[in-house]
């Protein structure tokens, strides 16, 4: 039986089995996704060789990693044929050729910032790059705060601090800059996206998320933004219904265009999610959904084994209008 997700014009179906990694290979925790101008896919994941580069067909191309990254965490694909890779658990922005190779590095590995000083970093998670190629670090974890580099890794200033009100953060998780230079933040425990100007004054914010995690924006005329919500993590509402784990897609004025998610959502199957933490999209429109699946099952259901094959990685291809 075919899984068919979504609605109006942003129908998926999942492709399963993809990924081919050589034999005994795994994946740990896929925490991130990215795609470079070719659509091979950089899969930055918590296991041996961190960054294992797939085509398109999902057929194994090379890895890289090993012994340099700590716990891996976000994706971002340079214009340039580079990659910048956050790592929350040494605290550090690395940006690396397509090979691995590590151009420049931003943080002090394994030595983190005081808790909520405002200081970069602690527990840094993600970066976006503005037109210009200055770099947005969301930090993230340790840190309500967001930082702005300039290309060769100067501190030009930063914004933000706990809180609920605009401005404010509860673990700034995602970020990610559209062509017109607007900063977009996955804002996860206040369940909201902000939107910030370049100077990082707050314009506007989107609502009637839930734990948004996972961010990627499209470019071409009309940008959309896919979200990654990653639901309930309690045991009083793990599974409650109609609020994730679930992918949302809106355009750049906050509108809801489509919500793509099984019923029910939460699951190993074809379609379902356990923690959509990290997002893609590439050229033909197809959606790569890393997930932090085997941390986020041991705490959401402690009592329960994991399944034995648990998903960290799935790919939603696109159906032609």
């Amino acid at each position: 039986m075919t899984v068919t997700l979504g609605t109006g014009d942003h129908i998926y179906q999942p492709q399963e089995n993809w990924a081919k990694l050589p034999d005994g290979w795994s994946f740990g925790d896929v925490a991130a996704v990215g795609v470079d101008r070719f659509d091979r896919v950089y899969c930055f994941h918590r296991g041996e060789h961190p960054m294992i580069v797939l085509d398109r067909d999902g057929n194994f191309i090379k890895s890289w990693g090993d012994g340099i990254f700590n716990r891996a965490h976000g994706v971002h694909m340079g214009p340039d044929d580079t990659i910048y890779l956050t790592d929350d658990g040494d605290h550090t922005v690395r940006h690396c050729t397509l090979d691995g190779k590590v151009l420049l590095e931003i943080g002090v590995p394994g030595k983190h910032a005081p808790y909520m000083s405002g200081v970069p970093f602690n527990r840094c998670t993600h970066t976006a790059l503005s037109p210009q190629g200055d770099l947005y670090v969301s930090d993230g974890y340790g840190n309500s705060r967001v930082h702005k580099y300039a290309p060769n890794g100067t501190l030009l200033f930063s914004w933000g601090q706990p809180g609920t009100l605009p401005g404010e953060f509860n673990i700034a998780h995602n970020i990610c800059c559209d062509a017109d230079g607007w900063v977009y933040v996955a804002d996860r425990e206040n369940h909201r996206v902000q939107v910030f100007d370049g100077k990082g004054k707050f314009e506007t914010q989107w609502n009637n998320l839930h734990r948004p995690s996972g961010l990627f924006m499209t470019g071409g005329e009309c940008p959309l933004c896919f979200i990654g919500e990653i639901g309930p993590h309690l045991p009083v509402n793990i599974d409650l219904p109609n609020i994730g784990p679930r992918l949302s897609i809106l355009d750049l004025k906050g509108n809801l265009l489509a919500r793509v998610k099984a019923d029910p959502a939460r699951g190993d199957g074809p379609g379902q999610f356990i923690s959509p933490h990290g997002l893609a999209v590439d050229s033909r429109g197809d959606i790569y959904v890393g997930e932090v699946a085997q941390t986020s099952w041991s705490r959401s259901y402690p009592n329960q084994p994991a399944p034995k094959y648990i998903r960290c990685l799935q790919k939603l291809v696109k159906v032609a209008a």
